[in-house]
C-alpha cells in the first residue's frame, strides 16, 4: 500500500459553491462525470462525493489541492455500480512516480455528506 485518503464534503455547502460558481463543474469534472451527475434532479450530491473522491485521491499519493489537475482524476462507475479511478495527465504521471498502480475507492453520501475514500496500491 503506498496511501490512504480520505475527503468529507458538505453537500449544502457545495450546492452553494456549485450555484456562485458554474464553471468548476467544466474545470473540475469530465463530460462523462457530468453526464451521470446530471441526469438526477439534483445532481449535488453526485457533484459533491466525486468532489471527494478526487481530493481523497490526492491525499492517498500525499499531495494536496491544485498539485494535480482535478480533471485528471476521474470516477467511474462499473456495471455493478462499483466506483473506480481512472487518472489522466499530471495525476497520472504522479501515480505513475509514486509506483501506484492500483485503486481502490468508496463512495456514500447522506442528504449532508459526502464521503469517499481512496487507496493507492
Amino acid at each position: 500500500m503506498i496511501g490512504i485518503g480520505t475527503d468529507l464534503v458538505e453537500i449544502d455547502r457545495f450546492r452553494t459553491t456549485l450555484k456562485r460558481t458554474p464553471g468548476i463543474r467544466q474545470r473540475t469534472f469530465t463530460d462523462a462525470e457530468r453526464a451521470w451527475a446530471d441526469a438526477k434532479n439534483d445532481p449535488t450530491e453526485r457533484y459533491a462525493v466525486r468532489w471527494a473522491a478526487k481530493e481523497a485521491v490526492m491525499k492517498a499519493m500525499g499531495v494536496g489541492l491544485g498539485a494535480v489537475a482535478m480533471i485528471d482524476i476521474e470516477v467511474e462507475r462499473a456495471d455493478s455500480g462499483a466506483p473506480s479511478v481512472r487518472l489522466h495527465g499530471g495525476a497520472a504521471e504522479l501515480a505513475t512516480e509514486l509506483g501506484i498502480t492500483e485503486w481502490r475507492l468508496t463512495l456514500t453520501h447522506t442528504e449532508s455528506i459526502a464521503q469517499a475514500i481512496a487507496v493507492a496500491l
